[in-house]
């Protein structure tokens, strides 16, 4: 009975050892996939991270930093469309001439 048991708690040790090993070795491959592509599940400020890391090439020590810093504090350029609908509701009120000529400036900063 005790060696039916020695072997059980054998194969149990051996199963889950194989177990880790496998899952060990799946680790390295879930990294690699991560670093691969930008997915469409990445935010804005890891996509703005990419970008940022990618102009900074060259960079070392404290240039690098600072550029950094700058980079990913600055704010994106707005599409058009984005630009049409900020200046729409700025231009809340005004009519005629008065909203077109505002409009034209509005777009065109």
């Amino acid at each position: 009975m005790k060696r039916l048991l020695s072997i059980a708690a054998a194969l149990t040790l051996a199963c889950s050892t194989s177990a880790f090993a496998n899952a060990h070795k799946e680790a390295p491959n879930m990294k690699a996939a991560s670093g691969a592509a930008p997915s469409a599940s990445m935010t804005a400020q890891q996509s703005k991270m990419g970008d940022c890391n990618k102009k900074a090439t060259g960079k070392t020590g404290d240039d690098r930093k600072a550029f950094m810093k700058t980079c990913l504090s600055a704010d994106a350029p707005m599409s058009q469309q984005d630009k049409m609908k900020k200046c729409n509701v700025d231009a809340t009120g005004k009519t005629g001439d008065d909203r077109k000529a505002f409009m034209k400036t509005c777009l065109s900063s």
